[in-house]
């Protein structure tokens, strides 16, 4: 079967775009997210999305189906909040190997139906591995600047877990991303390394920072090029942007990186900015016409969505890669 590394060479590589969005026009009850199994659950699990892949599995399965109808090479599990300091806030700590093992068993199985299929485009899973709900570098306390609400080998911990669930689900790739706290970041890194080395294994990682603002920095302080140096010691498949901004904002930041390493670049923004009620409004065609303008100055790698994003901008996006020659790249298996 054909690697991550040799399709990367061949073309630019489609990412998926939104699960959230996605799921929000299910307009899921909390009766839907508790299923049978949690009806008595003693707090409330709306929200509670990575959940759905125990208590509303077709609707992941859809998920992903409709992702690779619309052109995606890769889909991220529905594991953004995997980790047991995430579902601390759901009381479902102990659930976490079995999120993110279902989770990754439902989108490789559609992987496999669509690689059956069409063998000349294979189909990759990306284990999602969002950020948490804290940060190890900066204080949640104004009053306490000193103070952590999270240590890194807690992370590390929380990360390895996750990790350990996914790759045992059949992930291809691990994509630790909307990365604004590069501490974060670190310890899962090193949680993945640590699982590399344990099971003898190589496996791809993706990396996806986010830059939260006009300031052109992470929430953690980074710039873009700060950012890259900071984690170019690990053996990345790619580095790239995702999430807060829409395309046209997160293009000078992808210049900033794009010829300063030898990874792949990704990238996947926002389907442009919020507006007053938390909704994004700009169309698929928007949001291809920004993003070709990647290819045009040779950027990018790997392309997707982010928030606001569906199957039909994934299917505006990949129509406008495929005019294109992916950047090249020195990344080895």
């Amino acid at each position: 079967m054909s690697t991550i590394h040799q399709e990367l060479k061949k073309r630019i590589l489609v990412l998926d775009g939104a699960m959230g969005t996605m799921l929000q026009a299910y307009k899921f009850t909390e009766e839907n997210f508790r299923g049978e199994r949690f009806k008595d659950f003693p707090v409330s699990l709306q929200g509670n999305n990575d959940l759905l892949s125990i208590t509303q599995p077709q609707a992941i399965k859809d998920i992903h189906a409709k992702y690779f109808n619309a052109g995606a090479d890769i889909i991220e599990t529905n594991t953004f909040s995997g980790t047991t300091i995430a579902m601390a806030d759901y009381q479902m700590e102990h659930l976490v190997y079995e999120l993110n093992y279902q989770s990754a068993k439902i989108a490789k199985e559609v992987a496999d139906e669509f690689t059956a299929k069409e063998p000349h485009k294979p189909r990759f899973v990306a284990g999602s591995i969002g950020p948490t709900n804290r940060t190890a570098s900066m204080s949640p306390d104004v009053n306490d600047p000193g103070y952590r609400a999270v240590t890194f080998d807690e992370l590390r911990i929380a990360y390895k877990q996750q990790t350990e669930a996914l790759l045992d689900g059949g992930v291809d790739i691990l994509l630790v991303e909307t990365v604004f706290d590069t501490l974060n970041a670190k310890a899962c890194l090193f949680a993945i390394e640590e699982v590399k080395d344990e099971r003898n294994i190589n496996v791809p990682i993706m990396l996806s920072g986010t830059i939260t603002d006009a300031s052109g920095r992470t929430l953690s302080g980074q710039t873009a090029e700060a950012f890259l140096i900071s984690v170019s010691h690990i053996p990345l498949l790619s580095v790239g942007f995702n999430c807060a901004l829409g395309a046209n904002l997160l293009q000078p930041h992808l210049e900033a990186i794009a010829n300063k390493t030898d990874f792949a670049i990704s990238a996947h923004p926002n389907a442009g900015l919020p507006n007053a009620f938390g909704e994004y409004d700009e169309t698929p065609e928007d949001t291809a016409e920004q993003i070709e303008e990647y290819f045009k100055k040779n950027l990018i790698n790997i392309i997707g969505g982010c928030c606001g994003t569906t199957p039909e901008h994934i299917t505006a996006i990949a129509n406008v890669a495929a005019k294109y020659q992916p950047r090249e790249v020195n990344i080895e298996a």
